[in-house]
């Protein structure tokens, strides 16, 4: 396994594990659903804690040392489940990296004393009595005036610089989404804060057409350039942008296929991301055992891209933005919908409608939406555009308007079925 250095000189394992889409015992995958039930991490099924155990253990064995999970993930289950495996596992505390986040994402989380509770929850439940990386989480989303009120106004931040003297934690950072504001902001009080990590979504569509995607976004070539300088390690989420780099895709697969027949999409995107010196560690939600061990191998070692390679995944990341797919990464931050909306399962399908090798007719379509989101769950006509997804979405999708789209698409598809 490729390592890398932390900033307080540990070795690091250059794979991660991404704890927000555990396996469950209805035997769902980050591939896709199965007997048309919700994708990982909406599912209320119970967490198979047996094989998580097994792909815990696996992964320390093959030398993956960093765990991120949080106290919102899975429905809130992830830390308690992930500690568990750790725990399990025989291995020493000191052998790997846990990292959490302080995920106050609603007001009445806001207060100090609220905070304190989150902390020693994840403490319990992580079964540990420190925190290696304790992250400010999401930061961005919502705007500076959510940013002040969650770690400013409350006096949250000085709190964990406490926690950071006090070695309850030994590194602290913050993951990024959204607003510039609040990122330069972070970076201007580097000096004050000495932020040890800083947590960025970056994959090759994003490197350079993340403010294409959304004029809100900072492009990750930008992020990435801006912490280097000042020295700040990198932790990558989102290198595979929440599976759609890994599942076929004919635009990209053109570009990529004749470079290496054998290599899967999804090593593309994971060497991409190691190709940079100051990234750390590379965060995977690895749902299914055999992603696990398919991205092992990639990383062990990891072989950097070649500069005509990085020239040929710019130009699938221009493929893949033409297709005007929407920029979902299947994160359930919007979920549940109070309305019983899969908006996953439903954008899931869009996307994959437009990435096919040829367009399907609209009878193959509708096949296709039946299987994706079946008729005992509620589909994109169901939407009442009550706007609550959207504040939620890291990537500012417009979700009520995109379902509205979708619904009017599907009845153009069951007109044309219907005059065949």
């Amino acid at each position: 396994m490729t390592t890398r250095l932390t900033k307080d000189g540990r070795k690091v394992s250059l794979l991660g594990y991404g704890a927000m889409r555990l396996p469950t015992v209805d035997g769902l995958n980050a591939a896709g659903r199965v007997g048309g039930k919700p994708i990982p991490g909406t599912s209320r099924a119970d967490i198979d804690q047996k094989l998580l155990d097994s792909q815990v253990k696996y992964m320390l064995d093959q030398g993956v040392s960093y765990f991120d999970t949080s106290p919102a993930y899975c429905m809130g289950r992830s830390e308690a489940h992930l500690g568990r495996a750790l725990k399990a596992s025989g291995y020493a505390r000191g052998a790997y990296i846990l990292a959490t986040k302080l995920s106050n994402f609603a007001p009445q989380q806001f207060p100090l004393d609220e905070c304190r509770k989150m902390f020693e929850k994840s403490l319990e439940y992580l079964k540990t009595d420190y925190i290696d990386n304790y992250l400010l989480h999401s930061v961005g989303n919502g705007g500076f005036k959510m940013f002040s009120q969650r770690y400013l106004e409350n006096g949250a931040l000085d709190w964990c610089l406490k926690l950071r003297q006090e070695k309850r934690i030994r590194n602290l950072g913050f993951s990024f989404h959204g607003d510039p504001k609040v990122f330069e902001w972070c970076l201007g009080h580097h000096g004050e804060y000495k932020w040890d990590f800083c947590q960025i979504q970056m994959n090759y569509v994003d490197w350079r057409h993340a403010k294409e995607v959304n004029a809100r976004n900072l492009d990750a070539k930008y992020l990435y350039e801006r912490l280097t300088a000042l020295k700040i390690p990198i932790v990558v989420m989102e290198p595979l942008l929440g599976g759609r780099l890994a599942r076929y895709n004919y635009a990209i697969a053109k570009e990529l296929v004749p470079l290496d027949p054998e290599a899967t999409l999804a090593k593309w995107a994971l060497r991409f991301c190691g190709t940079f010196p100051n990234v750390t560690t590379i965060l995977s939600g690895m749902t299914r055992t055999e992603h696990i061990e398919e991205n092992v191998v990639t990383c062990s070692p990891m072989k950097p891209c070649s500069e005509a390679e990085l020239a040929a995944l710019e130009r699938a990341a221009v493929a893949l933005l033409r297709l005007n797919t929407i920029p979902c990464n299947c994160c359930n931050y919007c979920m549940p919908c109070p309305y019983g909306l899969d908006i996953p399962a439903i954008f899931t399908f869009r996307n994959a409608v437009l990435t096919s090798k040829t367009r399907p007719t609209a009878r193959e379509a509708l096949r296709m939406y039946a299987k994706a989101v079946p008729e005992d769950l509620r589909r994109a006509e169901h939407c009442t555009g009550c706007g609550r997804c959207n504040p939620h979405c890291p990537q500012s999708i417009d979700i009520p308007k995109e379902l509205a789209s979708i619904d009017a698409w599907i009845d153009t598809l069951k007109n044309a079925e219907a005059g065949r």
